[in-house]
């Protein structure tokens, strides 16, 4: 019981001490640095560059960092670090959660301002350029007032793009009313999407064209690639033809994911494909065996050999052409022409047609010397368009060739005497692109006009490699 009354007797003299301490105390809490010319909300657009700099405040002398987070819900958020937010914005079109930390590094407090970053896109009109700097590929964009946002790519994911560039396509599902799928820039051993409103990398998709595969090759080699109107890639790739999958959603990661045509065959980059109603079609040389071959898609490519017949009394063998491929260029779904090197160095225009639904059938049309050997080289650049004439650029000139009467005629156009790097008909096929360094020309092809000169954009990096206008 003592022992109880003694605890008591110190409990209560411990409260009365607490209470006797009334707390006469002088707090030295920290100066808060003081931000200003920091708004609630900015507006950025995509591949232009963002910068905020506020003014940071503070009496005593202190160690300040400002730290930047951009919150990126489907992605890797942003992260900055310095006396003013200086980034090239490259997030998609949508709204984002930012935050200041200003941090005292003298005494290791922090204080956060929130703000907003709301995401636009200037990429819905303009042109999309791939080219070639000393070497290293660029990809830029020209604005619809003519203004080049050059070398877009770097700036945005601060990385180059694989070398030797050699297209750029802008993919659309048309079935589905145009759905953007995005950009493919292609190179010789690589390639990269980018999503079309924001020139960054989707993450629905494979981006890189190494991992477009179902069953993914050991080495890549790009022969050559064309867009299908389902807005995915067929082609060329390790002499073996493949075909992008459309047999499920447009927005499932598997969409456009390649398949092979199975078989024991080496194909020539050079190829012919046909799409309509009926199927898409592929007509390929086989390099080793020198002859025509036949693959259509059903299910994915599908490889045919020379399963297709031949019309009765044809110029040439299509099974048996016994020369080397140089090109086949296709002015329309009907009439195709195929140049040649035999082995005495001579070079063929072989003329055919195919029929590309049931039955299958080749006609080999003509077979003749062409008469302008001296314009086709390892680097000449062909342009068939649909009223059956064929452009054709070699080194610092361009010429516009009629095959039914064999004319050749040089457009108007004076390039300086700057090696032509690229040629590309509009969609309208009214002008002509033409690229050297430097510069893109529009030429004017309609009747009566042999290319002369609409228009001229400068400052593009480097030469011109392949262009794609987007409008909508």
């Amino acid at each position: 019981m003592k022992r109880l009354i003694l605890l008591m007797l110190l409990f209560t003299i411990a409260i009365s001490a607490c209470h006797k301490d009334l707390g006469h105390y002088d707090i030295d809490m920290p100066e808060v640095p003081v931000v200003s010319n920091l708004d609630s909300v900015y507006t950025a657009k995509v591949g232009d560059s963002l910068v905020i700099k506020p003014a940071v405040t503070l009496k005593s002398q202190a160690d300040l960092e400002l730290q930047w987070r951009i919150s990126v819900i489907e992605g890797t958020d942003v992260l900055y670090t310095g006396a003013s937010l200086r980034i090239i914005f490259g997030l998609q079109a949508k709204r984002y959660p930012a935050q200041l930390t200003v941090y005292n590094k003298t005494n290791g407090m922090k204080y956060f301002h929130k703000f907003f970053i709301d995401g636009g896109t200037e990429f819905s009109k303009g042109t999309a350029v791939l080219s070639e700097e000393n070497g290293i590929s660029q990809f830029s964009f020209i604005k619809p007032d003519g203004t080049v946002q050059a070398r877009l790519y770097k700036a945005i994911h601060r990385k180059d793009l694989p070398p030797h560039p050699m297209n750029l396509m802008l993919l659309r599902n048309r079935n589905t009313g145009g759905t953007l799928l995005g950009y493919w820039i292609i190179t010789k051993n690589g390639g990269v999407r980018l999503n079309a409103n924001t020139m960054t990398e989707d993450p629905k998709y494979p981006n890189q064209l190494a991992d477009n595969f179902f069953v993914a090759p050991d080495q890549l080699e790009v022969g050559a690639l064309k867009p299908h109107f389902q807005g995915v890639l067929m082609g060329v790739i390790n002499g073996t033809l493949y075909g992008g999958t459309t047999n499920t959603w447009d927005q499932a990661p598997t969409y456009g994911m390649f398949a092979p045509a199975e078989g024991n065959y080496v194909l020539d980059p050079s190829f012919v494909v046909t799409m309509a109603d009926a199927g898409t079609s592929f007509i390929g040389f086989e390099r080793n065996r020198k002859q025509f071959l036949r693959f259509n898609m059903y299910s994915g490519p599908t490889y045919f050999d020379t399963q297709y017949g031949v019309a009765p009394s044809p110029a040439f063998d299509p099974t048996n052409v016994g020369m080397e491929l140089l090109h086949i260029e296709q002015l329309n779904n009907t009439d195709c022409y195929a140049y040649c090197k035999a082995s005495d160095g001579k070079i063929y225009e072989l003329h055919f047609t195919v029929k590309f639904t049931g039955p299958f059938e080749f006609n080999a049309l003509g077979k003749r010397l062409f008469s302008r050997p001296d314009l086709i080289t390892s680097a000449t650049k062909w342009q068939g368009a649909k009223n059956g004439l064929i452009y054709i650029a070699a080194g610092s000139k361009v010429y516009r060739y009629n095959p039914l009467n064999e004319d050749v005629k040089e457009l108007v156009t004076d390039f300086g005497g700057k090696t032509i790097s690229m040629i590309k008909l509009s969609e309208s096929e009214e002008s002509l692109m033409v690229g050297t360094e430097g510069t893109i020309y529009y030429l004017d092809i309609t009747t009566g006009k042999n290319g002369s000169l609409l228009k001229k954009q400068e400052g593009i990096p480097g030469a011109p490699i392949d262009i794609t206008v987007r409008t909508n």
